[in-house]
């Protein structure tokens, strides 16, 4: 294992965590007696159990990289003070998250080559404070736009999609337009598929915000129809077709579609966790 970190985070699988936690333990045999290799994997394995939900899990596992801290270099620090953040504010506690989440941007801003991480810092900064969402998703695509490695200059399509999303959280349905729309041509310049179906999704939900159903329709049907053609469903895009069908006046149509979306949005462990009210309205249209 001769390039470490580097490689093992190429490993990574964030809609198959319990895989990518397997392949991470796979790898601490080789790194034998090399701390701060084992340090920054263990940061990830704690990082793939959280997103399993065993929050109790990933704080142990981080529990035994902070007994190594006095003895690491920056990198695993750094990351180990992300990840924790990251558990404690996927369990439900955001107040406690921030300071480590703070400590990591300090760490990592001042330091060039951790670019990376100051980004991913200042975006999960910018998800537990709404309020500062705009502030912090600025100096993060600010760092990305200054980076030079590639992987911190890749940020830059996140960004534009979070900065979208703060401002449709403010009602301000234009400009998160004109942010989804930048995302979306970034994604089309990197070429990775499922992200640009992603962007498209997000312009096209704005687009029903800002009243334009028939657009928004088209383009959500479109997507659908790509799904279909690879084997795929996207409780998302069903989502999206109801609530532009039932703002048309097609109640019949928008039903199906609401209960399409139910059927695979209800067995995301995520969604059930964090927006049991949306499921709930779900549920209701389907059967209205």
């Amino acid at each position: 294992m001769d390039e470490g970190p580097a490689e093992f985070d190429t490993l990574w699988d964030y809609d198959q965590p319990a895989e990518t936690e397997r392949r991470f333990r796979s790898l601490l045999p080789a790194l034998g007696a090399n701390t701060s290799w084992r340090a920054e994997l263990l940061t990830q394995i704690s990082r793939a159990q959280g997103l399993q939900r065993r929050f109790a899990e990933a704080q142990a596992t981080l529990d035994s990289v902070e007994t190594l801290l006095p003895d690491l270099p920056l990198r695993p620090r750094i990351r180990y003070l992300l990840e924790r953040g990251r558990v404690l504010n996927s369990d439900g506690d955001p107040t406690a998250a921030r300071p480590f989440f703070m400590e990591a941007f300090r760490l990592a801003e001042a330091e060039p080559q951790e670019a990376f991480f100051a980004i991913d810092a200042a975006h999960m900064l910018a998800i537990i404070s709404p309020e500062e969402a705009l502030a912090w998703n600025q100096r993060a695509l600010a760092l990305a736009d200054s980076a030079t490695e590639a992987r911190a200059r890749n940020w830059r399509g996140s960004l534009l999609n979070n900065m979208g999303w703060a401002y449709h959280e403010q009602g301000d349905f234009t400009e998160a337009l004109r942010y989804f729309e930048a995302a979306l041509a970034f994604r089309r310049q990197q070429g990775r598929a499922s992200e640009i179906r992603i962007a498209r999704w997000c312009v096209a939900r704005v687009r029903r915000d800002l009243g334009q159903m028939a657009t928004a329709l088209d383009e959500q049907r479109q997507l659908l129809a790509e799904f279909e053609a690879i084997g795929e469903r996207s409780g998302y895009v069903y989502e999206e077709i109801g609530e532009c069908l039932l703002a048309m006046g097609d109640a019949a149509g928008s039903r199906a579609n609401f209960a399409l979306a139910y059927e695979l949005l209800s067995a995301d462990p995520w969604l059930a966790a964090n927006e049991p009210e949306r499921l709930r309205r779900l549920r209701l249209l389907a059967q209205e």
